[in-house]
């Protein structure tokens, strides 16, 4: 199997549509979002493989290892290779090889689930409900919500904005950003499925050795329960999301002890089970 000459993806490829407004048709390009399998691999061994734009993939595979409980710590990652392959009759694919402490590899093969990577579901492939994952961390108490700045969640809708430049091109991806105590935006990440955008972002925080208690995360989607429940493993305080949550991501973030807000608006959210 091929590598691809270049490992440097743009996140959309251009393609030609045609446009029909108002009883009239054009044909224009168009600028798509791009979605590879990314397949995960531990130690030698195939885990899983999730749909994801091929950008910022080393950041993904930490996230994702963290969030989905195979290491404990990113020190627990030795080394990280990623390979971008496919190409003419091939389907484009990437391949991202990790290399684990062997406890955690031993638990890996212990839990080995069948992972069949999604866009928007981020649960599909578990073999039974008993293997549902529904009890988060508790999140520790570092007094960043009593030093929040009263407009920070307006102030990241407001920013949010000028961070998805995937999206102005495509319309079709969504973000996850990292907010200091202000509001302003440290990091974020696009992808085409939000589960692996939160991934990424997470990633990175460990990579770059952030704190993840000292900030909130921003999501351009709505709040499931497993946004939430990542976002709890690595001791986020808070989660706010332009869009709706789900009643089960309510309650992973009353149990963990994290503040969701959702429906963020520059002027206006909704926080949800106070007192």
């Amino acid at each position: 199997m091929d590598q691809l000459e270049t490992d440097d993806q743009p996140g959309f490829v251009e393609r030609r549509v045609r446009r029909r407004r108002l009883g009239e048709s054009t044909l224009v390009a168009d600028n798509v979002g791009q979605e590879w399998p990314v397949a995960l691999v531990f130690n030698g061994i195939s885990h899983a493989v999730m749909m994801c734009t091929p950008r910022d993939l080393e950041a993904f595979a930490v996230g994702f290892s963290l969030t989905e409980g195979i290491v404990e710590h990113g020190s627990d990652i030795h080394n990280i290779e990623v390979l971008f392959r496919g190409g003419g009759d091939v389907l484009p694919h990437a391949e991202v090889h990790l290399q684990v402490v062997q406890q955690a590899f031993a638990s890996l093969k212990d839990k080995r689930r069948a992972l069949a990577g999604r866009t928007g579901c981020g649960v599909c492939g578990i073999e039974s409900i008993e293997l549902l994952d529904l009890q988060p961390e508790r999140v520790p108490d570092t007094g960043f919500l009593a030093r929040l700045a009263p407009d920070a969640i307006e102030r990241a809708a407001r920013e949010l904005p000028a961070h998805q430049q995937l999206t102005k091109l495509t319309g079709g991806l969504h973000a996850a950003a990292w907010c200091d105590e202000t509001g302003a935006m440290r990091y974020a990440f696009e992808n085409v499925g939000r589960h692996n955008a939160l991934d990424k972002l997470i990633g990175q925080l460990i990579l770059r050795r952030e704190d993840t208690t000292q900030g909130f995360v921003f999501l351009s989607s709505r709040a499931s329960y497993e946004l939430v429940r990542k976002s709890a493993r690595v001791g986020v305080p808070m989660v706010a999301t332009i869009s709706a949550p789900t009643s089960l991501a309510i309650a992973i973030a009353k149990q963990a002890g994290l503040r969701l807000v959702s429906f963020a608006r520059e002027n206006s959210f909704v926080e949800y089970d106070v007192d």
